[in-house]
């Protein structure tokens, strides 16, 4: 008998991958939708392809999911009027049927507002993101708040995550500004996006003292995310700004405190949304 008679067959060459299509869909996430995590969302996303019968591709190993590219999360309980993610697909499908299948299949809160071919394999790049916090009336000195504070040169926050510590994220404010617009008065700002962090609109929010608005139901919205790739090249660059770090403030300078950390819930009470994850695959 011949050595290594017994050896197993050499497993068959894997098949080369398939090639894809990649879509860019902008769609609205608002209404009580706005209260499901980013990660719940995907979930919301995979039961619509399924649903909608749209040939995806899926990302490889033991838990295969859609391959789907966000263009930036967004942080719960804020609306997103123009949010961004590409799709891949395994065959070619006409940039309006596969909005009006999604569309048919989205849950209330959700819908789809554009969906376009585009090409290369990069995940989309945000340069800026625009937040708006709408005020049933105008504030008075609200301008005069906006001004000072980007006069200033730093703006000392506190976090309480993964530990307490002061940031200074006045260079990731590129403007803020308050005003009265088509649909009524509203605060405005633009926010650089860096691989070195960000800052968060709430923090804005309650630099300018507006805090109790958030408290009392005020509802952040993102307006816009600005794309590296969809603007002129010599619009392509990000401003040197380093990376968020830890800072030393006198209590004084600190212009959004974090304040106690949120006690963890003692019980699982009634969920706050039933329809979204609550459908079958």
């Amino acid at each position: 008998m011949a050595l290594g008679s017994h050896l197993e067959a050499p497993p068959p060459p894997a098949s080369p991958p398939r090639p894809t299509h990649r879509y860019r869909l902008r769609f609205r996430k608002a209404g009580n939708l706005r209260l499901v995590s980013h990660i719940d969302l995907m979930h919301v996303f995979e039961r619509m392809l399924r649903r909608a019968l749209l040939p995806f591709a899926s990302t490889q190993g033991f838990h295969p999911k859609p391959c789907l590219v966000f263009a930036q999360a967004l942080a719960l309980g804020v609306a997103g009027l123009n949010e961004v993610v590409d799709l891949d697909l395994l065959e070619a499908v006409p940039a309006d049927d596969v909005l009006t299948r999604l569309n048919q299949q989205a849950p209330p809160g959700l819908e789809f507002l554009d969906v376009r071919s585009v090409d290369g394999r990069r995940a989309p790049q945000v340069r800026r993101a625009f937040y708006r916090l709408p005020l049933v009336e105008p504030i008075a000195g609200l301008a005069e708040r906006c001004a000072i504070l980007l006069a200033r040169q730093r703006c000392v926050v506190e976090r309480l995550r993964p530990r307490r510590r002061c940031l200074d994220i006045r260079p990731f404010i590129a403007d803020v500004q308050a005003g009265a617009q088509a649909d009524g008065a509203a605060l405005t700002m633009a926010l650089w996006i860096t691989p070195n962090g960000a800052a968060r609109p709430e923090e804005i929010v309650h630099a300018l003292g507006l805090g109790a608005l958030l408290d009392q139901g005020a509802v952040l919205e993102r307006t816009h995310l600005e794309l590296m790739d969809e603007l002129p090249a010599d619009e392509r660059w990000l401003p040197d700004i380093p990376r968020l770090a830890d800072v030393e403030a006198a209590p004084e300078e600190i212009v959004a405190a974090a304040g106690a950390a949120p006690e963890p819930p003692v019980a699982i009470g009634q969920p706050l949304i039933e329809t979204p994850l609550s459908f079958e695959t």
